[in-house]
């Protein structure tokens, strides 16, 4: 398997860490993710004239990219600033658009913000237990349910829901103003909402969808690991920055050795890491891309747990205030493993495939 990025994947990486170098600094981040509605609009159009989110959907549905490595490429240097922009919801959303042929012609010049909801609070993760209904009316339809952790939600103008039709799975486009929509920051900053549908007007997207809802998980997974290894990289700079210039019994704490041979266990997990979203990001459309992807989720999962805990632990005190970045970058890592399924949820799923 070649590691290398092809010369454009570089141009976009390269194009995309110098904005996100210039305009996301910690505290410009911070206030963005944190303060409703916890993006910027104006960054976000910035951003797409970029061509970023035009990178995040295939040739054929009016893109420039969609296969794995373009979303690894892109979501990995969004991790590394803790870029707060909506792009899990355009890419998910994507995925579901191009199973159903429909135009994404606004999602890539973004002019238009869209979500997906597909959790909820009894089945978080497992969208065989979707509880939200659709019902037909004289060709018009109509949805009741509830979607929690609409990652993007507090600012989407188009959100597509999961709901049961029939009895069978489908895909329904819900207009944000016509819906109960609560959005709030989550715990690492950025924005989500809750989606209440109570006879909420909707245009059926896809029928029978069980196939594309995997798909759009799988790219949505691959996303999260991605965003965790650049994040997990950042993490690791400053740490090595700050044992190299934090001074005890006057040396440089890096001289440790217990401490050199803890930052080469991190630096080993990391590596594993970004070995683990090639495997995916190759995977990604192939039969096997779930097994693969919840695999790498699964053990990305626990490496950021790792990184988050001993940069805390070897930074001491400072690691916790609000003002460092290791703060920040340690609640997104953890915050990344719940987001479409945990480690515990990921490891079943792996289980069962190979019960299976």
């Amino acid at each position: 398997m070649n590691f290398d990025l092809t010369e454009d994947r570089q141009m976009l990486a390269d194009t995309l860490r110098r904005y996100l170098a210039e305009q996301y600094d910690i505290e410009t981040r911070n206030k963005l993710a944190y303060d409703a509605p916890f993006h910027s609009a104006e960054k976000w159009s910035e951003m797409a004239e970029l061509g970023i989110a035009g990178a995040l959907v295939t040739e054929e549905n009016g893109g420039f990219g969609g296969q794995g490595f373009d979303i690894s490429v892109v979501f990995e240097a969004l991790g590394r600033t803790l870029c707060p922009e909506p792009f899990l919801g355009a890419l998910m959303a994507s995925r579901l658009l191009g199973a159903a042929g429909a135009d994404q012609e606004s999602l890539v010049d973004g002019s238009v913000r869209y979500a997906v909801g597909i959790s909820e609070i009894d089945a978080p993760y497992d969208v065989a237990f979707t509880e939200t209904t659709a019902t037909a009316t004289d060709g018009t339809y109509v949805l009741n349910g509830r979607k929690s952790a609409v990652y993007g939600g507090q600012v989407a103008d188009v959100i597509l829901v999961v709901a049961k039709l029939d009895g069978k799975l489908g895909v329904f486009s819900v207009k944000a103003a016509d819906a109960n929509v609560v959005g709030y920051a989550m715990i690492d900053g950025a924005g989500a909402a809750e989606l209440v549908l109570d006879n909420t007007p909707a245009e059926l997207v896809l029928t029978g969808a069980d196939a594309a809802i995997q798909d759009a998980l799988n790219a949505g997974r691959l996303a999260l690991c991605a965003e965790a290894v650049g994040a997990m990289e950042a993490t690791y700079e400053i740490l090595l920055d700050y044992l190299k210039t934090r001074k005890q019994f006057g040396v440089a704490i890096g001289k440790f050795q217990v401490l050199q041979h803890r930052t080469v266990d991190l630096l080993t997990e990391i590596e594993q890491s970004r070995s683990m979203v090639v495997g995916a990001a190759a995977a990604l459309g192939d039969d096997d891309a779930a097994l693969k992807i919840a695999m790498a989720k699964n053990l990305i999962g626990r490496a950021a747990r790792q990184v988050a805990e001993e940069a805390i632990q070897m930074h001491g005190g400072i690691a916790m205030t609000w003002e460092y970045a290791v703060s920040h970058l340690a609640k997104r890592l953890i915050m990344l493993d719940h987001q479409l399924g945990d480690t515990d949820h990921c490891l079943t799923e792996v289980m069962n495939s190979y019960a299976a």
